[in-house]
């Protein structure tokens, strides 16, 4: 359980002000269709989460746990500084082709803007780390649909009250608890 709940937190945290949650406020203003945005949210995380976690599944398997341990504890610390990094969404990202419909513009766009994405590099971590695979990309999905769902129905409002730059701050301080907690314990 502690896999599940610790990836849903730090992807939605995370996702705080990330571009995939500007592409959510794009899609809702353009759309105005928020159940097949969400929908489309869904299924483009859950399938490219899957992905990133066989990735740090996999990783587990080809690496030592002393390089495992200090690959993963600099990678968190060097995510707790990207967390500090604001993210801007490009006119590209939004401008997928509407022919798709609204689902399936939403599945294509927001699986290509997740592409190296920190959360998507968060789940391939949380996978490494963890060993569990189904309960980190459960826990990550989640954390993505619980920052973006609230952006595609309140929209706007949402973005004038929540202080971005803190949550930046808490979740690069949670990264960087991570990464000086896996340099100092070996992994199992």
């Amino acid at each position: 359980m502690e896999a599940f709940f610790v990836s849903t937190a730090i992807v939605a945290l995370a996702e705080m002000g990330d571009k995939t949650q500007l592409l959510s406020l794009v899609l809702a203003a353009r759309f105005r269709r928020p159940w097949p945005i969400v929908l489309g949210i869904f299924v483009s995380t859950l399938a490219n989460h899957a992905l990133a976690g066989a990735v740090g599944a996999w990783v587990t398997t080809v690496v030592g746990p002393n390089v495992l341990r200090w690959g993963l504890g600099l990678s968190f610390i060097a995510m707790a500084v990207w967390m500090l990094i604001p993210d801007k969404l490009d006119e590209d990202d939004a401008a997928a082709t509407p022919r798709w419909g609204v689902f399936g513009t939403t599945v294509v766009a927001f699986f290509l803007a997740e592409m190296g994405d920190k959360t998507q590099v968060a789940t391939v971590m949380l996978a490494a780390q963890y060993s569990a695979y189904f309960a980190v990309v459960a826990g990550t999905t989640l954390g993505m649909m619980l920052a973006n769902a609230p952006v595609v129905w309140l929209g706007e409002r949402i973005t004038r009250r929540v202080p971005i730059r803190a949550v930046h701050v808490v979740s690069a301080v949670i990264f960087l608890v991570l990464g000086v907690l896996a340099l100092l314990h070996p992994m199992g």
